[in-house]
């Protein structure tokens, strides 16, 4: 297969805004720009030291038709669902949760001071699968495999598959419908990478740290900004003077119609009034 390095499609600010019950957070993507998305539907990064703006959480909620990925940085969050899960969201652990038929759950902070810093992404499922089963998958710090660079710089591997020089690291989540990518970088001061990605996928590049160029040209992305990536089957990413934390995020599109209202990601409106009213009759989970 030719190479062919990814350009810089578009930009995304993230925004200011809260949920749950008051939590502070940006928001990356929302559903103004879902179709260019797909499968990708929310990124919130929360990052706060104070704890009036985390104390709140989430208390119990819905989901249907997606998953949601809770990938923690700094501080502490517990999962509860109906499901009897009960997680503890430590510094660099991730909770995958494929919501599906239906996941009632909340997640609260363990803390009532310091830093509170992480992320949640929601990923569509295709229509074949928003009704099947709930599955719920949890991994400590421990288990997600990082691969070293040079500097003290790093990779840290989610999902997906990272090519290294030493060989191929598979991050520990699996049975996800969308093939996802989901990598965690710190690349040093004047230091580049080149990450290999399926031609057709939906890549993302979010910098919560730092400036990053992308491909080989001026373009670049800054703290609290997205980027979309044209199609191609490679990255090259490096950072503008001062060492640079972003997360790469990339997914097979699913092509198919997306109606979301509020904790609901289906194909349909009848099909989001079906979830409403099963979640009002009790049925949401059964």
């Amino acid at each position: 297969m030719t190479k062919k390095t990814r350009k810089l499609a578009d930009i995304i600010t993230a925004f200011g805004t809260s949920d749950g019950s008051g939590v502070k957070l940006k928001r990356c993507i929302s559903r103004r720009r879902q179709d260019l998305l797909d499968p990708f539907i929310l990124l919130d990064e929360f990052c706060t030291d104070n704890p009036d703006d985390y104390i709140g959480g989430f208390p119990e909620h819905p989901h249907r038709g997606f998953e949601t990925v809770t990938y923690m940085l700094a501080g502490a969050m517990r999962h509860r669902d109906h499901m009897g899960n009960e997680g503890h969201l430590k510094p660099g652990s991730v909770q995958w949760m494929t919501a599906a038929h239906g996941v009632i759950h909340s997640e609260m902070p363990e803390q009532e001071q310091g830093r509170l810093h992480g992320f949640q992404l929601w990923i569509n499922l295709p229509a074949s699968e928003k009704m099947k089963p709930p599955h719920y998958q949890e991994f400590g710090a421990e288990m997600i495999p990082v691969v070293p660079l040079a500097d003290g710089a790093y990779v840290k591997v989610i999902a997906g598959e990272f090519i290294s020089d030493s060989g191929k690291v598979t991050g520990p989540v699996t049975g996800v419908a969308t093939r996802p990518l989901y990598f965690d970088v710190l690349l040093t001061e004047g230091q580049d990478i080149h990450i290999p990605v399926g031609e057709q996928q939906t890549v993302l590049i979010y910098v919560y740290e730092g400036d990053l160029n992308v491909d080989d040209s001026d373009n670049s992305l800054t703290e609290g900004q997205l980027g979309l990536l044209m199609p191609g089957t490679d990255i090259e990413l490096k950072t503008r003077g001062y060492d640079c934390r972003f997360l790469v995020l990339a997914a097979s599109p699913i092509g198919e119609p997306v109606v979301q209202s509020g904790p609901f990601v289906m194909n349909t409106h009848e099909e989001i009034e079906q979830a409403f009213r099963d979640y009002r009759d009790g049925r949401l989970t059964l």
